[in-house]
């Protein structure tokens, strides 16, 4: 598997810019055991970006089926019906190995629930294992409930941040965020693609080395 890391998202653009831009704290177990800890969100206002990442689960289906889903749940019958959200691991072989969009067009998406609010750091992406089709560059969404209106991540300028995705099937383009996403929800909207809008993908969990 080939990684390329020199796709990675610079924004430093922070939810607060009160606390991420007067301070430049780092963890220290001993006097603080909670200053980051991934499930300890009050504790962000310090740190401008993740010391450690790990995969969320969607290689290792930790992530279960029924927190992925996508637009237009309805229309996956027949043939699509292999090609569903749940598809969308990275690493995923054979037939049905990543979520093919039955549409090509931008208001296409891929969900994840993470079930409660988690830090999450970094995307990795991979296009379909057995055809030429993958996204080529995309943008993300978040909110912390289904009630509320979904955000865009945005760049250094306050325009929503453009993350440069996959140029062959098989390669992994990783982008990490900074500032991390503190959310329940993420949504990858697709904005380009080579043939046919085809994910496999895994999420980055920020962590601490004391954790």
């Amino acid at each position: 598997m080939t990684t390329h890391y020199g796709q990675i998202a610079t924004t430093n653009l922070p939810w607060n810019k009160k606390h991420w831009h007067s301070k430049a704290c780092k963890c220290d177990c001993q006097r603080n055991p909670n200053s980051v800890r991934s499930t300890e969100t009050e504790s962000l206002d310090c740190m401008p970006e993740c010391p450690y990442h790990k995969p969320l689960g969607f290689e290792s289906a930790t992530v279960t089926p029924d927190q992925i889903s996508c637009s237009n749940p309805e229309q996956y019958t027949g043939w699509y019906a292999s090609w569903t959200a749940n598809k969308a691991r990275l690493n995923g072989q054979g037939f049905g190995c990543a979520w093919l969009s039955k549409y090509q067009d931008t208001n296409q998406w891929l969900q994840v629930d993470l079930k409660e609010i988690k830090v999450i750091s970094g995307i990795i992406t991979q296009g379909r294992c057995d055809a030429d089709e993958w996204m080529t560059k995309y943008s993300v969404q978040y909110r912390t409930d289904e009630n509320l209106n979904w955000v865009y991540y945005k760049d250094q300028t306050g325009n929503n941040r453009i993350f440069y995705g996959n140029s062959d099937r098989s390669s992994s383009v990783q982008n990490l965020l900074r500032p991390p996403i503190v959310s329940r929800y993420i949504r990858l909207i697709p904005l380009g693609w080579h043939v046919r809008i085809a994910i496999r993908m895994e999420l980055l969990e920020c962590m601490n080395k004391c954790v």
